[in-house]
């Protein structure tokens, strides 16, 4: 299923899980898909997807954001990378060495089906520590080269007059770096997912009149549902597993 179809009949938006698919359609035509169970038991992780998009065609249509707003213009988009240093390095090696052997024996004994959270948890532990050894270890007092090189490249951006949205899917990692702004004289702002609701449309109304240079969100909060038109920058801090929702946090 491509992601960010619409239901016609509903207009509520939909991304890529089918039991969200089915609630859409129970809602808006109900009795036309299988019961619940029955429709995971087929559809669910892909299954019999071409049946699926045959069924579900003519009720959906997908705009992209070109067909409806042509002005806009083409997206740049620059990966920079960041190397670690020696303390860094040691910490992650360390790591990555402890979590293999302890993954590894999982597997061994449950298979990759029976692993699956715990080998998701290795894998967070370790982006983690690539953004800031502080998300895993307290007493780290090293250098984190992203977060350094992220300092590097914001004044200049915020110099030539430039706005910024700043995600991370790490709502720790935006603490982490509101000292460092802070002593940069960076005005900033601030939204996660325990923002109210109220306040969340009132700090995006803010950003967008011109009230603050720099906006740290975690993706979660600020991927759907927000209209940020008062920025034309927006840097991944780190990136999200499934690509899609990076694209949908920047064209919002």
């Amino acid at each position: 299923l491509e992601a960010r179809a619409h239901v016609a009949l509903s207009g509520t938006p939909m991304e890529n899980n089918v039991g969200e698919l089915w609630s859409l359609f129970d809602f808006a035509l109900p009795g036309y898909l299988p019961p619940f169970r029955e429709f995971l038991r087929r559809f669910d992780e892909g299954r019999n997807a071409e049946d699926l998009r045959r069924r579900i065609r003519p009720f959906l249509m997908r705009r992209l954001k070109s067909d409806v707003m042509a002005e806009l213009p083409e997206k740049m988009e620059t990966t920079l990378y960041a190397n670690m240093e020696a303390e860094q390095r040691k910490v992650y090696s360390a790591v990555l060495l402890q979590k293999q052997a302890s993954v590894q024996s999982l597997l061994e004994r449950q298979g990759l089906k029976g692993s699956r959270g715990e080998v998701l948890a290795a894998m967070t532990e370790l982006r983690q520590i690539c953004c800031d050894p502080r998300l895993v270890l307290d007493t780290y007092t090293g250098e984190s080269a992203k977060l350094e090189l992220l300092m590097e490249v914001l004044p200049p951006i915020l110099e030539n007059g430039h706005r910024v949205l700043l995600f991370s899917q790490f709502t720790r990692m935006l603490a982490l770096m509101q000292p460092r702004l802070n002593a940069m004289n960076i005005s900033t702002m601030y939204l996660d997912g325990d923002t109210p609701a109220k306040e969340r449309l009132a700090l995006t109304q803010r950003f967008n009149e011109g009230e603050g240079q720099l906006f740290l969100i975690s993706l979660k909060a600020g991927g759907t549902g927000l209209n940020l038109t008062g920025a034309d920058t927006v840097i991944h801090y780190d990136p999200w597993w499934n690509p899609t929702t990076e694209d949908q946090a920047i064209d919002r």
